[in-house]
C-alpha cells in the first residue's frame, strides 16, 4: 500500500468510526480496507453538504465502483475513471473555448487550474457538456447526491 495514501484521502471522524473517502479506484479502497482492517462501504453526500452517511443506494460496493453522482434525469456525471470519460475529454479538447480564447485543454485540464488537479468529472446536461469539475466540488453542484467508495474503521 502507498504510504502517502492516507494523506491524500478525506477523513471524517464520527462518534465511534473513522471514514476515509477519496480513493482513486475501487481496488485502492479494497486494498486500504484490508491493510487497515476496515470495512468497505458506500458513503453518500446529499443536500449539498459534506456530511457523510453510509448508504447502498448507488450500489458501489456491489458493482465494484468508486464514484457516482445523481442530480436528476437531465444531468450525468462522468468521472475520470469512467470508460466514457476519454471520449468526452477528447471532444472537449477539439472544441474551442469561448472564454478568453483558451483551448478547453488549457481551461479545464491545465496544471494551474486547482479544481482539476485530481479527479476530474465532466458534467453533462441533456447529453451536452456543461462543465468540468472535481469529485469534491460535485457534492455542491445541482443539488447532487454524490456517492464514493469509502473505508470505515472503528475508532
Amino acid at each position: 500500500m502507498n504510504p502517502n495514501l492516507k494523506e491524500k484521502l478525506n477523513k471524517y471522524e464520527l462518534e465511534n468510526q473513522i471514514i476515509y473517502t477519496g480513493f482513486s479506484n475501487f481496488d485502492e479502497a479494497e486494498n486500504f480496507s484490508i491493510a487497515e482492517n476496515g470495512k468497505l462501504a458506500e458513503i453518500a453526500f446529499k443536500n449539498g453538504n459534506d456530511n457523510p452517511a453510509i448508504s447502498d443506494e448507488a450500489g458501489l460496493v456491489e458493482h465494484k465502483n468508486h464514484f457516482a453522482a445523481y442530480a436528476g434525469p437531465e444531468y450525468k456525471f462522468i468521472h475520470s475513471g469512467d470508460p466514457q470519460f476519454q471520449e468526452f475529454a477528447s471532444h472537449l479538447m477539439e472544441k474551442e473555448s469561448d472564454l478568453k480564447r483558451e483551448s478547453p485543454e488549457e481551461k479545464y485540464f491545465a496544471p494551474g487550474n486547482t479544481q482539476m488537479e485530481e479527479d476530474p468529472v465532466i458534467v453533462l446536461k441533456n447529453g451536452e457538456i456543461e462543465s468540468v469539475t472535481s469529485r469534491e466540488r460535485a457534492k455542491y453542484l445541482k443539488h447532487a447526491k454524490v456517492y464514493q467508495i469509502g473505508v470505515i474503521l472503528n475508532n
